[in-house]
């Protein structure tokens, strides 16, 4: 249903001189805007300094206020990776500056929904804060910050995601999208504003020297929740995510993070960023989509092996279960689409609205992406929410500001939309169940208002060609280590014509296959998820592929593959 793929090759400035960078490389990272060797260094004193965050200055008043006096502490966490390493980031910080009585709360998804809300201030205040701060949400809870300050509680709220007309009435607001935060580096995860905020404290309240040995020992959290909240990745995060790593590689880092990789099956020695974006995060990420994100955070504050592996192989079992649902849920969603009336000029509307009444609430934001990824186009997953409101995860493509487009919607027709928040290309919403085909309506109007049709057409972005000689293993190591990849610095793909040597189908979905380049002599194995049905059963002698080289590390033995993410007839 959806377009052939357009492919184009990455345009590769010229005059990009990066000395003693090997000219693959030099060619890759020109292509992402690194321009001097100075963009590559990745030492943590680069980093934007932690005194460029203002908001950060108000808030370390407020917690040393309450230092003070020795109030409970109570961290407020959102339900995901991002927000479970935020909670653990916050614990271990202050207790690390001696904060002594330190507690965290996640609100169940299932019966409180996101953000700190009323209900959940009920269950709060039972434990008696004097102090709530939120960690990866809080910037949308104008109701539940105003029940917690008439409780007596005072609020700090940090958060990264973008600030509705209005906020919060909280003690103080830690972002760095608020409009008059001159801080350079927007793209921060939850778990980055959290960080600031804590190094921000450490640094009013302990020695420098012991103050940065506390942070450093953070990093780890704050790569896993940075890579797994899928943010950009920009210089500042790129620093932080790259430091995190080393701590992880070296041994030095939660035993949970150690844990949870190996339970994955991956070798924390060798740790890279998309380790944690496809073995840490999602484990994580489970327990928050079909039980209680608690266990993750346990999981993450375990202070020895022991304590960690037990929860690690919890998590391991939800992301297995997790797995079967979404496939399932999956299966239903791409039928439905094939079922989707067309327009006049035989295509899909601009956004893609998808409903059954049995689909998973915790799991609808992983089908809105895989289906978004098939159609090209704007998606919205929606499950129910009791019996007459649904819960709704929007995925976008470039070119379309997910949540701007809601809040057109909301600002035309008022109270259509119950709940939304969110980024650009993620966001999530609540609404009347009767009103869904009224939301579809709307919703394809401001979306159709803005896009332009040319960006309906997915378009591949590659590095180009690889020579015969680069398809070795210690090619697929380099591009490896040279990261981290990420949102917004992609990892390196190619695209080639192939012979091929052999094709073998895995699973009825998947395709492993021996190629050779068409002009050259060397084979390598190439592996192909979820593309089998592309060839109908024939077995061609040829395929252009638009692949990643990587390491396949099977039973201890490593060599290079072809990871291919689209393939077509030639």
């Amino acid at each position: 249903m959806s377009r052939v793929p357009r492919i184009r090759r990455r345009t590769v400035p010229r005059g990009v001189r990066l000395e003693g960078v090997p000219a693959l490389l030099q060619r890759v990272y020109a292509a992402r805007g690194i321009r001097s060797p100075g963009d590559l260094d990745m030492d943590l004193r680069r980093m934007v300094p932690v005194s460029a965050l203002d908001g950060c200055r108000q808030a370390v008043d407020n917690l040393i206020s309450h230092r003070e006096i020795d109030s409970r502490i109570l961290v407020v966490g959102d339900f995901d990776a991002d927000g479970a390493t935020s909670s653990a980031l916050v614990c271990r910080a202050l207790r690390g500056v001696g904060f002594r009585h330190v507690d965290y709360l996640v609100p169940n998804r299932f019966e409180f929904g996101y953000g700190l809300s009323r209900g959940l201030v009920k269950v709060a205040a039972r434990l008696a804060p004097g102090l709530i701060i939120t960690v990866d949400n809080g910037i949308s809870s104008v109701a539940g910050v105003a029940a917690a300050r008439h409780a007596g509680i005072d609020v700090v709220v940090t958060d990264h995601h973008l600030p509705p007309d209005q906020l919060p009435d909280a003690n103080a607001i830690v972002n760095p999208n608020l409009a008059r935060e001159p801080f350079p580096s927007k793209n921060l995860a939850g778990v980055g504003v959290a960080f600031y905020l804590m190094a921000a404290l450490a640094a009013r309240l302990i020695e420098s020297a012991d103050a940065r040995r506390l942070m450093a020992g953070l990093l780890d959290l704050v790569a896993v929740g940075t890579v797994a909240d899928v943010v950009a990745l920009d210089r500042n995060n790129r620093i932080l995510v790259e430091q995190g790593l080393r701590r992880i590689r070296a041994g030095r880092c939660s035993p949970g993070i150690t844990a949870l990789m190996q339970e994955g099956g991956r070798d924390p020695t060798r740790a890279a960023a998309s380790d944690l974006g496809f073995c840490v995060g999602p484990r994580l990420n489970a327990a928050g989509r079909l039980d209680d994100m608690s266990i993750g955070i346990r999981c993450l504050l375990a202070d020895s092996p022991a304590e960690a592996r037990p929860l690690a192989a919890a998590l391991g079992r939800l992301n297995d279960e997790r797995r079967a649902i979404e496939q399932d849920m999956q299966q239903q969603a791409m039928r439905a689409v094939d079922g989707l009336a067309l327009d006049d000029s035989g295509s899909l509307p601009g956004v893609v609205c998808l409903f059954d009444r049995s689909w998973h609430q915790g799991v609808v934001g992983l089908v809105a992406s895989r289906v978004k990824d098939r159609v090209h186009r704007p998606v919205v997953a929606f499950a129910a929410d009791g019996d007459s409101n649904l819960k709704g995860s929007c995925r976008s493509i470039p070119g379309l500001h997910i949540r701007d487009a809601l809040a057109e919607v909301d600002a035309h027709h008022p109270g259509l939309i119950h709940r939304f928040g969110g980024h650009a290309m993620a966001a999530g919403l609540s609404l009347a169940a009767d009103r869904l085909e009224e939301f579809r309506r709307r919703l394809t109007a401001v979306v159709e208002s803005h896009l332009d049709p040319a960006t309906l057409t997915r378009e591949i972005l590659t590095d180009g060609s690889l020579q015969d000689s680069d398809l070795n293993l210690a090619t697929a190591e380099l591009l490896r280590a040279a990261g981290p990849w990420g949102q917004a610095f992609p990892e390196p793909l190619f695209d080639d014509e192939f012979r091929v040597r052999g094709i073998r189908v895995m699973q009825e979905r998947h395709l492993r296959l021996r190629v050779r380049l068409a002009g050259g002599d060397k084979e390598i194995d190439a592996v192909a998820f979820n593309q089998a049905e592309k060839l109908r059963g024939q077995r061609p002698a040829r395929l252009r592929l638009v692949y990643r080289l990587e390491v396949n590390d099977f039973r201890g033995i490593r060599s290079p593959q072809l990871v291919v993410e689209h393939l077509e007839a030639p």
